[in-house]
């Protein structure tokens, strides 16, 4: 990796070099020959627009495909940056189909699609421009529709976290869409978009999108997938499951006929079902949710927000503890439905604040740069004045 480190000086307004010379004239001079940059100054200037922090990406000598066009494409839009449409792939650019517009296939050649859903979470303060415009921040979750968080726990894992929250439900276009996948996340970046777990062979993940991130398992070196590990396998299994659950509890939703119905639970007691929901905890990567648990029993709980959340249905074979038993599951619901959006703004404000405390530490330390100048100058006279006498 080529670098040079420069330290911005308030006082003077100079760039000056913190590297150890010679290192720092090799690395300057290779950058400039493989640069359209040919001096240091013009280099230099390109911090301008910056200000005293941030990046700034410049590309350059792109290569030409194999009828000497770009394989980047800087015309369809003066806004973005696109790979080109490639005839010998089949893709159209040009489409207007609902599927073809969406999100899920514009990300795979158009760059601010993808920068949009790159993180999961974005500091109140940080942005990315492209050509001069302000990226947009997407947030996938929000495009669902009759949504459900499911906790999942992976096991054997070595997982800090304990357990992680997977949104999934029907894009806003279902059925009109023709897409499936989820978009899996890791320390806040976007490694695996819209993932199809299911396969192109069967109509039961049609429209089902979901969102996750999963810091337990570790990214490929070019954060494009991840490590094929025995428990990224079975994260796999499970959101293919997760898949197929949603779509034959959900899909009479969106038109379709329901494969599966609400029907009356089974007539066990209370502790038969206790005793049914700790096997399948122990035997499943699994929703550790009572709200799943009964509904593999014959009960059946949306977990979604509280302005979505539906009485049960009501049937005259339903004895009374159980319509008791399904209230508090809606209340529990609506309590750690609370409780992740409580943390959700914890975590943005604590985001905030470290940029603050960033920003005083780098006021701090150029300060402390001004008054090591400044007490230098101070004590050259006194030196002079020393010889003098």
């Amino acid at each position: 990796m080529i670098q040079v480190e420069y330290e911005f000086i308030s006082t003077t307004g100079k760039w000056n070099s913190i590297c150890p010379e010679q290192h720092f004239v090799n690395n300057l001079s290779l950058m400039l020959q493989w640069s359209p940059f040919s001096t240091e100054e013009a280099l230099l200037k390109q911090l301008d627009d910056i200000g005293d922090h941030g990046s700034r990406i410049i590309i350059y000598n792109l290569w030409l495909n194999n009828e000497g066009k770009m394989e980047l494409d800087f015309q369809s839009d003066p806004e973005d940056i696109r790979i080109s449409c490639d005839a010998e792939s089949g893709k159209s650019c040009s489409s207007t189909s609902v599927s073809d517009l969406h999100l899920a296939n514009t990300l795979q050649y158009s760059l601010r699609a993808y920068l949009s859903v790159l993180y999961l979470q974005i500091p109140e303060n940080f942005c990315i421009w492209l050509r001069g415009r302000i990226v947009e921040y997407h947030n996938i979750a929000r495009d669902l529709k009759y949504p459900e968080f499911i906790v999942y726990k992976p096991q054997n894992g070595g997982c800090k976290e304990g357990s992680i929250i997977t949104s999934i439900g029907f894009l806003k276009e279902a059925p009109l869409v023709n897409i499936h996948g989820f978009n899996v996340y890791h320390r806040n970046r976007l490694i695996l978009p819209f993932w199809n777990v299911a396969g192109s062979s069967t109509t039961r993940s049609r429209g089902i999108v979901g969102v996750l991130e999963a810091n337990f398992i570790q990214p490929t070196h070019n954060k494009q997938d991840f490590e094929k590990t025995p428990l990224f396998q079975k994260l796999e299994n499970r959101l293919k499951e997760m898949t197929w659950e949603y779509w034959d509890y959900h899909c009479g939703l969106i038109g379709y006929h329901a494969t599966k119905r609400l029907h009356k639970p089974s007539q066990v007691s209370s502790e038969s079902r206790q005793k049914h929901a700790t096997t399948k905890r122990k035997d499943h990567d699994h929703s550790i949710e009572p709200e799943i648990l009964k509904r593999k029993a014959g009960l059946r709980v949306n977990l979604t927000g509280p302005e979505s959340i539906q009485n049960p249905p009501a049937t005259t074979t339903t004895s009374h503890l159980e319509d008791q038993e399904m209230v508090l599951l809606l209340k529990e619901n609506k309590r750690l439905y609370a409780r992740c959006f409580e943390y959700e703004k914890m975590d943005e404000e604590l985001n905030a604040k470290v940029t603050l405390l960033r920003k005083e530490l780098k006021e701090a330390q150029r300060e402390y740069g001004r008054l090591l100048v400044e007490s230098g100058s101070l004590e050259y006279p006194k030196m002079e004045s020393a010889v003098t006498l």
